[in-house]
């Protein structure tokens, strides 16, 4: 039980930290998949991130701290992470996608 109310009292102070993503990026809510790569962005400024790259898995949960042009870092005090957007979000065809650390994803919801 200890260990559920730890994990719970960790994603509310995460949470507590996030900044709401501002109006110019809210084209990079959602959920945004591929085959190896999963990223849940979400308007509150809250950010999940799993990763599946050569047998192993990398994932990152945390708020959104900023934006660097396209690039975008996640984390809090010097535990963060920067993700690298090769192509920022965009529609074609009714599709959107973006590539992040050189994966294309795709987005499944906002």
């Amino acid at each position: 039980m200890k260990k559920y109310l730890s994990a719970i009292a960790i994603t509310l102070l995460l949470s507590g930290c996030a900044e709401p993503l501002p109006e110019k990026r809210l084209h990079y809510v959602g959920e945004w998949q591929s085959k190896e790569m999963r990223l849940l962005i979400l308007a509150d400024g809250t950010v999940a991130y799993k990763r599946l790259k050569r047998g192993s898995t990398t994932s990152v949960n945390g708020p959104l701290k900023k934006f660097v042009g396209d690039d975008f870092t996640v984390g809090i005090l010097f535990l963060t992470t920067t993700f690298h957007v090769n192509e920022p979000p965009h529609e074609a065809d009714g599709v959107w996608t973006m590539t992040v650390d050189g994966v294309q994803l795709t987005r499944v919801s906002e």
